[in-house]
């Protein structure tokens, strides 16, 4: 017959088992729900390859911490696996208020912690300029805030409070899925840490601006997960054409800076995550954030 302390060892035992489950599933979800994102994979069809798309992120098995997986040659969207489930849905610009609907992301991850972007926001001016200052050079970014104000007013936000300051892009693709994905100011990109992707600001908002969004070389989008409003910190820079479901929302175009990209393309990734995405050897770490204009 079982002792009270053999029975205490047997609920500590399965208590301690089920933490261990439940872990696993939620790494395995980050996996799947991380690039464009932070990921959960769709197949989408690039230029002839199947390409498993789920943050960019964040992150695309962290990606890949975003990434699913669906055959040899398929490769997770960005996605922002920090993002994954807010629990209260977030709400897109309301023209009347003029507002947008931040909402604090209760799903986990690593968060940096820097407050909630004001929720009023203007549509003027139509376009800001973002300027990535990187060890390798600046990037620059034309905004669309007309469109994507929300997106715009959160990038803002994190600029001003020195939030991407020191953060290294975690997340390059390669010529048959051609985007950098940045924004996790926690990941380390050394192609070892399972954590990279899963970092983010502790809220998330809607996607904007989808309506015939394309994903073409020179466009700058925000990660996510599958799931709706679970757009964070994440962005990927895109220096090819990506067949991606119009799901990520585009805020804006790459006007300085593709040939920074293509050089860190070149160099190739640390670590592939079996989709042929990996943290880039040519190591991009943005040193500063700056948006002129004032929204």
């Amino acid at each position: 017959m079982a002792t009270g302390k053999d029975r205490q060892k047997q609920l500590a035992r399965e208590h301690h088992e089920r933490q261990l489950q439940r872990r696993i599933e939620r790494e395995q979800k980050a996996k799947r729900t991380a690039i464009i994102g932070s990921t959960v994979g769709v197949v989408v069809v690039v230029g002839g390859i199947v390409a498993a798309v789920a943050l960019l992120g964040g992150d695309p098995a962290k990606e890949a911490a975003a990434s699913p997986t669906a055959s040899a040659q398929e490769t997770s969207a960005p996605q922002d696996t920090a993002s994954a489930s807010p629990a209260a849905q977030a709400k897109p610009y309301d023209p009347k208020t003029g507002t947008c609907g931040y909402v604090a992301d209760t799903a986990g991850g690593n968060v940096k912690n820097v407050g909630m972007p004001p929720a009023k926001v203007s549509l003027k001016p139509a376009t800001r300029l973002m300027t990535l200052k990187t060890n390798l050079g600046d990037i620059e970014v034309t905004l669309d805030n007309a469109k994507a104000p929300c997106t715009v007013n959160s990038l803002a936000f994190l600029a001003k409070k020195n939030y991407y300051d020191g953060s290294k892009c975690h997340r390059l693709g390669s010529d048959k899925f051609p985007m950098l994905q940045c924004g996790d100011p926690t990941a380390k990109a050394d192609g070892k840490s399972s954590g990279d992707g899963t970092g983010g600001p502790g809220y998330v908002m809607a996607e904007e601006n989808l309506k015939g969004a394309a994903y073409k070389r020179g466009v700058m989008a925000m990660a996510k997960t599958q799931a709706p409003g679970s757009t964070g910190s994440q962005f990927f820079l895109v220096y090819g054409d990506i067949g991606l479901t119009p799901d990520y929302t585009p805020v804006g175009t790459i006007t300085k800076g593709l040939d920074i990209l293509d050089k860190v393309n070149k160099a190739g990734v640390i670590g592939d995550a079996g989709d042929g995405t990996g943290a880039p050897k040519e190591t991009v770490e943005i040193k500063d954030v700056t948006i002129a204009g004032k929204s």
